[in-house]
């Protein structure tokens, strides 16, 4: 994965829009990640879905609470991204109490898929979901990847959660400063 540049792939996002009255004040905004992650350094995590048990007690909590290190680190933003729709983000991150990991819903998978990273995770009842990664970008190059052991379609995994914790990806920005 070092060095590839991330796929180019148009995301479909909600965002808030204080012009539209009623209970729901949001418009659907079609963002494409070769500009979202262009010409800065971002921290991209991917975990299997959200409100689903690992995901929600540690990993999404854990980069919420180190991305102020991780921007004094020398990141401009941390992203999590899922095969999950824009809707489920945005209510898992309200759920989670989440305000400075921005959410990527990646709805289709096609980001995921491009990335080599979609999974089947049927045995749960879940279809195609992303396995458990992190990656320093860029300029929209990826720099640095963390991902868990035993990539696999047939759930012969305990959910690893281990490469991919804030932690590891910290001690890669401080020892690889920005150029």
């Amino acid at each position: 994965m070092l060095g590839r540049s991330i796929p180019d792939v148009v995301l479909k996002t909600r965002v808030r829009d204080d012009s539209i009255e009623g209970p729901n004040p949001f418009r659907w905004q079609d963002v494409r990640t070769a500009d979202l992650f262009a010409g800065k350094r971002s921290v991209i995590f991917s975990l299997p879905g959200a409100f689903t048990p690992t995901c929600s007690t540690e990993q999404c909590p854990a980069f919420e609470r180190a991305s102020q290190e991780i921007r004094d680190a020398g990141a401009d933003d941390v992203y999590c991204i899922s095969v999950n729709d824009a809707f489920v983000m945005y209510q898992w991150a309200r759920h989670l109490g989440i305000k400075s990991v921005k959410m990527l819903p990646d709805g289709s998978g096609d980001f995921t898929r491009r990335m080599g990273m979609l999974v089947k995770k049927d045995h749960l009842g879940f279809g195609n979901r992303s396995w458990r990664y992190a990656m320093v970008v860029d300029d929209n190059r990826i720099v640095a990847w963390f991902e868990e052991p035993g990539l696999n379609d047939a759930g012969e995994d305990d959910d690893p959660y281990g490469e991919t914790r804030p932690e590891p990806v910290l001690e890669w920005l401080m020892a690889n400063p920005r150029p």
